[in-house]
């Protein structure tokens, strides 16, 4: 735990007050509308269907999310075959039917098309009664979704795929930590897992599948990366430290089900012959730069991107030196470039997921969470309704710009929120040299990262020369709690 920096400066308020600013700035909303409220406030409760449901309340439903979320907006259940392949059944909360297109809760959605995650307060894309309440897989709650059915192979095919509408309950909510600590045979089983017969055996099975889709995605050159994310810890309204959050076999599970999932939505619209939204991640344009990363090491990569030649890299790196694979990784993501939502046309190809090794592929699983999704949804069910399209190309394509935009404008509220908290941290220890990774070098800045607290600054003085994924010692010069500005000093 780190103690150094003022204790009066170590509160939430002063960071809720940042991130509000830093939202505006950002053009993002921190509160709803007056329209938007008027039109919560005559939502009595959760959306009810019948007739066109399946009734899929009996199956061993459970969510696996944070500890503390509760804008819960995917289930899974597993199903044995007899031929030995395995029916994996994702659930996902039906926010449409609740929130209907250019409702002024929808225009408000439309407008930050994501939630922002700042550590200090959450600005969620939907009221928190929708998102945390009314459409979210509340466990012991009868909710309508929309099912994504894959059967699985032995050898992690997909065989075969459906989407329907559905009526679901959640069986039990359960905590990555907790439940990939029980997998790994370092914890108990989680009580809610013991409280419900069957359920154990449910989520092993789950994690074999699961496992067996990551390995089919790893041998088509999917990138085997690893993140440190940083959270905050509070002691009361105090901020304590900011320490990373690690992947573990329970996150791994749920992402390699979503991915699945968002591929399966993808083919399945595109099988109806409709225009949607695809989420891409390009071919790199700086791979010359990862080429000659990767010499450093003494490695070689080809001179056109390949994603499995990369991976067989990462991969021996990761075995080579684990406890610096996440700055490498780090260093890979930066090279890659960022992600984005783009329009696919009815009949054309369209760009896949670099990252992922999947030419379709799009965002599905998190209407609570992010509008492309939500969007998405609305795609699906006019499908399965033989409804007439919703949107035009020409409203996906603005939409697909839009989202891509707004997630960018909140990855950087969240980032300049979490170097406020960095900033108050580190305030005080002006002086103090630390060991750090290059993360950016362009025009703009250089940027390093340090580990204690894991936090990115910028470095003002002896940056010349300096290349993404090398390796300083730094001085900190200079903090700004307001601005969340943290500069340091190249030291030789």
């Amino acid at each position: 735990m780190i103690d150094d920096a003022p204790q009066n400066h170590k509160n939430t308020d002063l960071l809720r007050k940042i991130a509000r600013r830093v939202m505006c700035e950002r053009g993002l909303l921190p509160d709803f509308s007056s329209a938007a409220r008027l039109q919560l406030e005559a939502i009595a409760g959760p959306a009810s269907g019948r007739g066109e449901f399946a009734d899929l309340r009996d199956r061993l439903w459970v969510s696996i999310d944070n500890d503390d979320s509760r804008d819960l907006d995917q289930l899974s259940v597993a199903e044995l075959r007899g031929d030995g392949a395995v029916k994996i059944l994702l659930a996902i909360a039906d926010v449409d039917a609740l929130i209907a297109r250019d409702s002024p809760i929808d225009k408000d959605a439309a407008i930050n098309t994501t939630s922002v995650y700042t550590v200090a307060q959450v600005f969620p894309m939907l009221p928190e009664k929708l998102s945390t309440n009314l459409t979210s897989l509340a466990q012991g709650e009868n909710r309508l979704a929309i099912v994504i059915d894959m059967t699985i192979a032995a050898d992690g095919s997909v065989t075969q795929s459906n989407l329907y509408r559905a009526v679901v309950r959640n069986r039990a909510k359960l905590a990555y930590d907790s439940v990939a600590a029980w997998l790994d045979g370092r914890g108990p089983i989680p009580a809610p897992v013991a409280a419900v017969p069957g359920l154990d055996e449910q989520l092993r099975t789950q994690d074999r599948v699961a496992a067996t889709l990551k390995a089919v995605r790893r041998a088509r050159g999917a990138l085997s990366l690893q993140t440190l994310e940083p959270h905050a810890i509070f002691d009361s309204d105090l901020l304590s430290d900011l320490q990373p959050d690690e992947s573990n076999r329970a996150r791994e599970l749920i992402e390699d089900f979503m991915i699945a999932g968002n591929s399966v939505t993808a083919r399945y619209l595109a099988g109806k012959n409709l225009s949607a939204l695809r989420r891409v991640l390009r071919t790199p344009e700086r791979w010359n730069r990862i080429v000659a990363l990767a010499a450093e090491f003494g490695e070689r990569l080809p001179a056109a991107p390949s994603a499995p030649a990369l991976n067989q890299f990462l991969l021996k790196r990761r075995q080579a030196d684990p406890e610096q694979f996440p700055d490498l990784s780090l260093t890979i993501i930066k090279l890659l470039g960022r992600g984005e939502y783009v329009l696919d046309r009815s009949g054309e190809h369209t760009e896949g997921h670099f990252g992922l090794a999947i030419d379709d592929y799009t965002h599905a699983t998190a209407p609570n969470r992010r509008y492309a999704d939500l969007v998405t949804q609305r795609l699906v069910k006019a499908a399965l309704q033989n409804a007439s399209h919703p949107y035009s190309e020409q409203e996906l394509a603005a939409l697909a710009a839009h989202c891509t935009i707004q997630e960018h404008n909140a990855a950087k509220v969240e980032r300049t929120v979490r170097k406020s908290a960095a900033a108050l941290l580190l305030s005080g220890r002006e002086g103090q040299r630390f060991d750090a990774i290059v993360t950016g070098a362009a025009e703009k800045g250089t940027w390093v990262r340090i580990a204690a607290p894991t936090t990115e600054g910028k470095v003002i003085r002896g940056y010349t020369g300096m290349e993404v994924g090398e390796r300083v010692r730094v001085e900190l010069v200079h903090t700004d709690v307001e601005r969340g500005f943290i500069d340091f000093a190249r030291v030789n």
